[in-house]
């Protein structure tokens, strides 16, 4: 049931960036009367799964879900169709309309890929709100959740006070990409600031590390259920241990550094039971272990308990506008800046580089529409922006080509982009191949 839920919100997500995508390139074509042969959600290699003509375009879905195309007459595409170029160009031909058109054509895709994404953004800031830890109310710090964080010098405690000179003004998920990225992380520990340099190759550092989050807040120590033929029946489900041994447990972390330092044990444990303070006798084995499975709670409960005072920020439609456009520009910087990384070898951020295993391992096991949209919003972004690179057979290359025409004046030959169409399939079939041989690798290393 999880793989099906996963695999329906992959699917989904997917069909409706390529349909949207495409649609893109088919309204401005349509507009400037440029005929559209075929409008297809995946490839039809051979065959088609479904198909119907209306009027001068054939709709289809393809078997081969590694994106979907429009099929445009008089355009130099990934059909390479050689005989219709080879004929005199008819009016309702893509290369018989005026330059300007053919940029619009062509820009459309991305258009609506990033148009999608503020949408969604300005959405989610109106349904959702914005709920967060200010980073001033994150008084004991963070829990660091990866080795690779503590390598290069973070502890379980420290405060985060900027990132490349950015103030950190609230905790929420996207600290765990700024850190990745940044150059430098000034944190404070014990009441003291000091600066830790991040290692240009971090990201595959992190990668030597098993997958997770890197940051997240403290716990405490709850009692989820006590296991079977553990001495400890003393505990009870939804006990919330403070401190052990005399000694303050306020998180899960604290507790765990005790219980390593009275392994084979009877120790005190105090616990909130009820409402109440009591104390029970807990027995700790050769492991530091209790036996017990840990529990967690809600946020309105740890807020409740003095843990953390949670922020939520509600926004009118108007409100939820400017929102959510900053939200789209800030994930567009990101991916940016990731980009960046990919392409400079010393970062090693081009080993992490992934296929549709990765894409498909983002989605949740548990259906969420809020992060439904949130992961559909970024893969938005992402495939906008890699439709922009000045790559002969995505959009970008035919923009690259169109503004250099616009620019001079002079076209270039249908032999040159015939050659040019070639060689950026071929480059697209290399990328394509590495980044889901990644994606086998991986899974055979395990990591």
């Amino acid at each position: 049931m999880d793989i099906f839920i996963k695999l329906s919100q992959f699917l989904l997500s997917l069909s409706l960036l390529i349909i949207l995508h495409e649609l893109g390139h088919f309204i401005p074509a349509k507009l400037f009367k440029t005929r559209v042969e075929k409008f297809y959600l995946f490839f039809d290699v051979k065959y088609s799964l479904l198909k119907k003509k209306i009027g001068e375009t054939e709709y289809g879905i393809g078997w081969l879900p590694l994106g979907g195309y429009v099929k445009i007459s008089g355009m130099i595409d990934e059909s390479m169709d050689k005989e219709q170029m080879a004929l005199p160009p008819q009016p309702w031909e893509f290369r018989s309309k005026p330059a300007y058109q053919r940029l619009i054509i062509m820009l459309g895709g991305v258009t609506v890929n990033f148009i999608l994404a503020f949408i969604i953004y300005i959405g989610m800031a109106y349904v959702y709100g914005d709920i967060y830890i200010a980073n001033d109310d994150l008084k004991d710090g963070l829990l660091i959740e990866n080795k690779a964080l503590e390598n290069v010098g973070f502890k379980t405690g420290d405060k985060i006070i900027s990132v490349d000179d950015q103030k950190i003004v609230k905790f929420d998920n996207d600290i765990n990409m700024k850190v990745v990225m940044a150059k430098e992380v000034l944190i404070e520990r014990n009441g003291a600031e000091q600066t830790i340099k991040m290692p240009i190759d971090f990201v595959d550092q992190l990668s030597k590390f098993e997958k997770g989050q890197l940051l997240g807040i403290r716990m405490p120590f709850v009692v989820g259920s006590v296991l079977e033929g553990s001495k400890n029946t003393a505990l009870q489900p939804k006990d919330i241990v403070i401190s052990l041994n005399g000694q303050p447990a306020k998180y899960f972390d604290q507790a765990q550094t005790i219980l390593e330092n009275n392994k084979n044990k009877t120790i005190d444990a105090t616990v909130i039971r009820d409402q109440k303070e009591i104390q029970v006798p807990v027995i700790v084995s050769n492991d530091g272990k209790l036996g017990i499975a840990r529990g967690g709670l809600g946020m309105d409960s740890l807020e409740k308990l003095g843990y953390y005072k949670i922020s939520k920020q509600e926004f009118s439609l108007l409100e939820s506008i400017p929102v959510g456009i900053t939200k789209g520009k800030d994930q567009l910087v990101g991916y940016g800046k990731q980009l960046k990384m990919i392409f400079s070898p010393s970062t090693g951020a081009y080993k992490q580089v992934g296929g549709f295993k990765a894409i498909f391992d983002i989605f949740p096991n548990t259906w969420s529409w809020e992060t439904f949209w949130r992961i559909t919003a970024l893969l938005s972004i992402m495939l906008g922006v890699m439709n922009l690179l000045p790559i002969p057979a995505l959009d970008g290359g035919h923009v690259t080509f169109l503004l250099y025409e616009i620019v001079s004046g002079r076209k270039p030959s249908d032999k040159f982009l015939e050659n040019a169409q070639l060689v950026g399939f071929v480059l697209l079939i290399t990328l394509l191949l590495f980044a889901n041989g990644n994606d086998i690798y991986k899974a055979i290393v395990g990591r």
